[in-house]
């Protein structure tokens, strides 16, 4: 019963940690499939459009990097939680949803709508993209919270069990 107690004190005490390794990890790694897939193996858009091709690609590749970077960063936030025994698989997933759905929503409407430095895709009807993108973008936000509401109720139901075999 001792290491169980731990094992909730060690999740309890880096919940905010957990919950941030999940949305740096889901921002970079959405950020990362954006990047690789639209546009660099369909060659939708590139990160700026609104000018040369070359400063395109060089925009391209300072968004690859800040996604590699998030990426990197929330993985060593994670590895350091498993070090420290409070890793915590329910509220990192519920950040990374978290993350990678407000990265997406961002991109699809402050960039996409408000800036308009590039679209999802060019010379077709966009409506249809811009309708997946954002829906899936609020659908991941949405299972993201959910996640973390129930880790958090989860928390205290241990909590509760741990002070009543006290």
């Amino acid at each position: 019963m001792a290491s169980k107690t731990i094992h909730w004190e060690n999740r309890s005490a880096f919940a905010q940690r957990n919950l941030w390794a999940g949305i740096l990890f889901g921002l970079g790694f959405v950020a990362f499939i954006d990047e690789t897939v639209f546009h660099q193996l369909l060659h939708w858009h590139k990160f700026y459009d609104k000018s040369t091709v070359a400063v395109g690609l060089v925009s391209d590749g300072l968004f690859h990097a800040f996604s590699w970077f998030a990426t990197v960063g929330g993985l060593y936030l994670a590895a350091d939680l498993a070090r420290r025994q409070a890793f915590w698989h329910k509220m990192f997933w519920g950040g990374k949803l978290v993350g990678g759905g407000a990265f997406q929503l961002y991109d699809g409407t402050i960039q996409h709508k408000l800036m308009r430095i590039h679209q999802i895709r060019y010379n077709v009807d966009i409506l249809p993209y811009d309708l997946v993108w954002n829906i899936s973008a609020v659908l991941m936000i949405l299972i993201g919270v959910l996640l973390i509401s129930s880790a958090r109720r989860n928390e205290r139901v241990a909590k509760g069990a741990v002070i009543n075999a006290s």
